[in-house]
């Protein structure tokens, strides 16, 4: 058997290479305008318009800060892509342009502060191509198209299968659709450029700081940790997936309404030049229909491919355990990468509602705002900034996704029992799309 597993292969992630984690070990303060629970795109995003502001705010982890999605993940940076169909069906028309406008101005948020700050995080707008895993789903990609033109006045366009070679060098799938506002970043350069504004601007953020639990009410809450207590005005959450990851009675209220999904990445080792231009010959980011979706893109260098595949969906198959399993579904999308091994392995949590739209609101006067439904970078970071804009202006309503009825069930507590369950019918579903597009299970 092929030795899937490079000598240097490493559980972690590869971002982590260029970008290592910085511990923040500064012993905390006893007391800040704002104490925001999360070190990730959407909290230090907050932390940065807050102290800037004039606001003293203090940005506490459970764990070295960016330990968590941010530095975890695919680093596509997109609005609007993973906007529920049905979303008409279920709010108002005015909701329905609020949520709309909100992953529309998320992305050029985005885009507008890596340019004006002159970030260096290995920005490219590359678009995006979505890939149909059967002939159905190229169909239903057309009415993804229309949306995506009629609603944020995108620039799609259908590529069949025939030509699916220009995007990808896979005949796996059926075709797809192009669009082309859709980007890539450096996740990890673009969490740390974040925490540099952040700290520029005045906000000071505490690593291994994990929140045990939050007392009080507006004005005068304490929030507790392992590292001893800090007094805050307000407070606020931004932990998303994780924010019952580390300590189950810090949001009993998020706990119980974010659902935490496991992605398992791979990177393979470096590839010649000239098989990576093959495998994706255009540099966009790639991802497909299937419900067990995968998602692929380049390295910023060109020179390796970053695989996500879900082996579970549930966080109980450690890195090494599920490397062969992802370099195996990499490899249906690409058998010429069969004899090329694996170097870094990694995991992180997406968070879903459900819903299946982010939310921001208020419970006990704490701030949140989680459920990118795995479509983070671009909207965290601007729910991030609205959030930060709501402490100053005190606006019931600063975004699309504001104060918008979250979710539960009454089976839930927030241990995500039913994924395997999901997972089984997502397989079975994918592979009766696949066969009777007449190529079997793939």
């Amino acid at each position: 058997m092929h030795q899937v597993f490079h000598p240097d292969w490493q559980a972690r992630p590869f971002w982590w290479d260029a970008v290592p984690p910085r511990p923040a070990d500064d012993p905390l303060p006893s007391q800040a305008d704002v104490v925001i629970v999360g070190s990730g795109f959407c909290g230090l995003s907050a932390a940065r318009t807050l102290a800037a502001a004039g606001r003293s705010v203090a940005v506490l982890d459970a764990r070295d800060p960016g330990y968590g999605a941010s530095t975890r993940n695919h680093g596509m940076l997109s609005g609007g892509l993973k906007i529920a169909p049905d979303l008409d069906r279920r709010v108002t028309p005015q909701r329905a342009a609020a949520i709309r406008r909100t992953s529309f101005e998320s992305f050029a948020f985005t885009k507008d502060l890596i340019r004006t700050e002159a970030l260096q995080v290995d920005y490219a707008h590359t678009g995006r191509f979505i890939a149909a895993h059967s002939r159905s789903w190229y169909e239903r990609l057309k009415q993804r198209r229309d949306d995506l033109v009629r609603h944020f006045g995108y620039h799609v366009r259908m590529v069949p299968r025939a030509e699916q070679r220009r995007e990808i060098g896979s005949d796996l799938y059926h075709g797809g659709i192009v669009i082309e506002e859709s980007g890539s970043v450096h996740p990890a350069k673009l969490h740390r450029a974040l925490w540099d504004l952040a700290q520029a601007a005045g906000a000071r953020v505490f690593g291994n700081a994990e929140v045990q639990a939050i007392t009080g009410s507006e004005g005068a809450f304490t929030v507790c940790t392992v590292r001893g207590e800090v007094r805050a005005g307000r407070v606020i959450i931004a932990a998303n997936a994780y924010a019952g990851r580390f300590n189950r009675t810090m949001s009993p209220y998020l706990r119980r309404r974010v659902i935490p999904v496991t992605a398992y990445l791979i990177a393979t080792e470096e590839l010649p030049a000239d098989l990576a231009r093959t495998l994706m010959p255009t540099d966009r980011m790639g991802t497909d229909t299937q419900r067990w979706l995968y998602a692929f893109r380049l390295s910023p260098d060109g020179r390796r491919i970053i695989f996500n595949g879900r082996p579970r969906l549930r966080d109980d198959v450690d890195e090494r355990t599920a490397t062969p399993l992802i370099h195996r579904h990499m490899c249906k999308v690409w058998p010429a990468l069969q004899d090329y091994r694996v170097t870094h392995s990694w995991k992180g949590l997406v968070g879903f509602t459900f819903d299946r739209l982010p939310h921001v609101g208020v419970d006990d006067g704490v701030l949140h705002a989680a459920g990118c439904q795995g479509n983070g970078v671009a909207l965290m970071s601007y729910l991030g900034h609205q959030m930060g804009l709501k402490v100053l202006t005190g606006a019931q309503q600063q975004c699309g996704h504001d104060g918008l009825p979250f979710p539960t069930s009454r089976a839930y507590s927030g241990t995500p029992w039913f994924l395997p369950i999901v997972g089984a019918y997502y397989r079975s579903r994918d592979a009766v799309d696949r066969l009777l597009s007449g190529r079997g299970t793939a």
